[in-house]
């Protein structure tokens, strides 16, 4: 640790700011480390005092129901008003300038991308356009008859092949007959035509042409609902020799944004962890950031793509952005850091590290410092979780105002994404769009926190359901409508994203195409997919759904009733069965350890990882806080004791190492379970998940992890 204006800076931090972050910007390391010690003496104290205020509330709340049990819903929305918990309905209308159009106009799939490794942040921000035929052929999307034969299998490609005309007959028709009939495609008069003469049945829908060289090559551009999808034309590949029209691709526009991520999906736990993730942002906003990796036998560098370039239908010069929108999600108010140190040893607020880092990498951007640009209308996009109620956003708009002032920023350049993921905010949703009307350009429901703060909040209250009965609860779907209801009438149609959470199989293409068309027709112009291969199809669901016209018929249908939010998600003791809450437990305990090995063993923030029934799951921090709340709740409700508790969780140890036994420098902990950072990781979230503030697993997770390096 280095002494900067008052502040202990760790090594691997104080290099990266100095020697990168600050390179190419008018902002000198002194002043960078002063502004820091600044936001951290100004609002380290506010920040304590909303963590001291939720404390607060939590024990009043706690109390009530120890007295009271579930109580009646007007006798809970009486104490919670009168707590100060439920504050009075605003009627926010937002005004927010520079917003790029893949905020406020483009619906589309969200990925979230660990910025700790910079080939999967590559990969997202490169999404913006993918490959169907991949994404056909190498997933369920489409059922699979047989093994696929060595290289490419003939069979699989003409039923993608057929699979693709079928979509396109739907999406874009012809004028007269099928896209199966054409036997090529060129850009006419008037628009696309086939070789046949048929062109379009809304000529509307052609977008523009790269012409053919003299090879037959070259691409026709569509348009519906404000995504292109590109007919890629190379008959001299081997799929475009099968195809009927010589179409080697079909390019979908896919990841429309993407969320770089210091939160959930990383495991940070020091200065050299945060400068790796810190390093993934700004590398991708100067467009330095590359990734080597070997392929097939070969050496491969990926860096950030171009833009695509095109020729109008009038004949003109058409660009579109190479590279998804990338938003970057910063750590809670809760979280601090040993990065930096205080003069006192204190570890400084996080979210504040992570503000300014964010902000002064933006102006890379901002100042077209890179090759290409990622806010074309000149902002930065930062995503904070875990804030309880307006007061907190409050906060954050304050924080991220006197960034702009010590930055040179214009006011209100740095753009807010409110995650609705606690309960104290989900219930004062408005009141939070009120405190950040000039700011928000996101608000998002998700369900694995949200119901993991739903337990800890209603703790004392009785023992919760089950998991996966939680699905059908009356809170929830009250949460999933009311979100979208709030947020179109604070005017977030045409100006601000209303998305929904993560696709939690990214092995279950067909299942996810079955259902996350539900997303759009939800209202929702943007929803999370687990990979790039993901948000292809998931852009079918996009082309297909006219998110604005579903948003302009809800906007009518009235607010959800927020008393429905204060139902609570209860279960009789006698109506859990003893085998029921067997398999819960081990259910749960499997994917606490599986989460955990990982993180704390092997600093892996988010990863897919098999369930009890060898089923892959994306795993983070919040799916962990769920399940650990969960079973501390059935522990001090008296459904599972502790030593049942330690016997499952002692058996899934061997089934976790099992599942496990081929990956490279997994730490298996059934050996020594004892000895073992991980399992006594997952112990402690259990059994200190009622006292633990919010149900958060960080400090666990945190210390665990920081214990298991310097072991190593």
């Amino acid at each position: 640790m280095a002494e900067r204006s008052g502040l202990q800076v760790d090594e691997h931090l104080g290099s990266f700011v100095e020697d990168e972050l600050l390179a190419d910007v008018k902002l000198t390391a002194a002043d960078f480390w002063a502004t820091l010690a600044n936001l951290q003496e100004r609002f380290a104290p506010r920040i304590a005092g909303a963590l001291a205020r939720r404390d607060e509330i939590q024990a009043a709340i706690d109390a009530w129901h120890a007295e009271h049990g579930a109580g009646t819903v007007e006798e809970y929305e009486r104490f919670l008003t009168d707590l100060g918990y439920l504050e009075p309905e605003a009627s926010p209308a937002i005004s927010v300038d520079r917003v790029d159009p893949e905020i406020a106009e483009i619906a589309g799939a969200q990925l979230v991308v660990p910025s700790t490794v910079p080939r999967y942040a590559l990969n997202a921000a490169n999404a913006r356009w993918g490959s169907l035929f991949d994404a056909l052929y190498g997933t369920d999307a489409l059922p699979q008859d047989s093994e696929l034969a060595p290289g490419y299998d003939e069979r699989r490609g003409a039923q993608v092949i057929t699979a693709a005309d079928e979509l396109l007959d739907e999406l874009f028709p012809l004028a007269q007959g099928s896209h199966a009939d054409a036997g090529g495609y060129r850009a006419g008069t008037d628009g696309l035509v086939t070789d046949g003469g048929t062109g379009l049945a809304d000529p509307a829908q052609f977008a523009g042409f790269r012409p053919l060289d003299a090879d037959g090559r070259g691409a026709l551009l569509l348009t519906r609902n404000g995504l292109h999808l590109e007919l890629t034309i190379d008959p001299t590949t081997q799929v475009g020799r099968q195809h009927h029209a010589g179409v080697a691709d079909v390019v979908l526009e896919s990841a429309v944004s993407t969320i770089v991520d210091l939160e959930d999906s990383v495991a940070t736990v020091d200065g050299e962890d945060k400068s790796t993730a810190y390093r993934t942002w700004l590398g991708l906003l100067t467009g330095d950031l590359t990734s080597e990796f070997s392929k097939g036998g070969k050496t491969v560098v990926r860096r950030v793509n171009p833009d695509r370039e095109y020729t109008a239908p009038d004949g003109s010069a058409l660009t579109l952005p190479g590279r998804s929108l990338m938003l970057i999600r910063n750590c809670g108010h809760h979280m601090t850091t040993n990065a930096v140190r205080t003069a006192d040893g204190a570890e400084i607020a996080e979210g504040v590290l992570d503000a300014l880092v964010s902000a002064v990498a933006g102006l890379y951007d901002l100042q077209h410092k890179g090759p290409h640009t990622n806010s074309r209308v000149g902002s930065v996009y930062i995503v904070k979780p875990k804030q309880h109620g307006p007061a907190e956003v409050a906060l954050t708009v304050e924080l991220f105002g006197a960034i702009e002032e010590a930055l040179g920023m214009a006011p209100n350049t740095l753009k807010i994404g409110i995650m609705d993921e606690e309960k104290r905010t989900t219930v004062n949703l408005s009141a939070c769009i009120a405190e950040a009307a000039n700011r928000v350009i996101f608000v998002n429901t998700g369900f694995l926190d949200r119901t993991g703060d739903e337990i800890h909040t209603c703790f004392r209250a009785g023992p919760v359901l089950p998991k996966g009965d939680m699905k059908s609860t009356t809170w929830l779907k009250t949460y999933e409508d009311r979100n979208v209801d709030v947020a179109l009438a604070a005017g977030f149609s045409h100006a601000a994203q209303v998305g929904k959470g993560m696709w939690a199989k990214p092995a279950a293409m067909a299942e996810m195409i079955e259902q996350k068309i539900g997303h759009p027709k939800a209202g929702a112009n943007c929803a999370w997919v687990p990979s790039p291969t993901a948000a292809t199809l998931h852009a079918l669901h996009y082309l297909r759904v006219d998110v604005h016209d579903v948003q302009s018929r809800l906007a009518s249908r009235g607010t959800a009733d927020r008393r429905r939010l204060l139902e609570l998600p209860l279960a009789a003791p006698s109506a859990l069965a003893a085998d029921a809450v067997t398999h819960e437990l081990e259910t749960n305990a499997q994917s606490i350890l599986g989460y955990v090995v990982r993180w704390v063993g092997m600093g892996i923030g988010c990863s897919t990882v098999p369930d009890l029934d060898g089923v892959g799951l994306m795993e983070d921090r919040a799916t962990l806080r769920i399940s650990a709340q969960l079973v501390a709740n059935w522990l001090a409700h008296g459904i599972v004791d502790e030593q049942v508790v330690r016997d499952t969780f002692a058996r899934m140890a061997a089934v976790v190492d099992e599942q496990n036994a081929g990956e490279s420098g997994y730490p298996a902990m059934a050996p020594d379970l004892d000895g073992s950072e991980s399992f006594q990781a997952a112990l402690e979230l259990v059994f200190t998940g009622a006292e633990e503030p919010n149900g958060y697993t960080e400090r666990t997770l945190t210390r665990w992890r920081q214990r298991a390096k310097a072991n190593a």
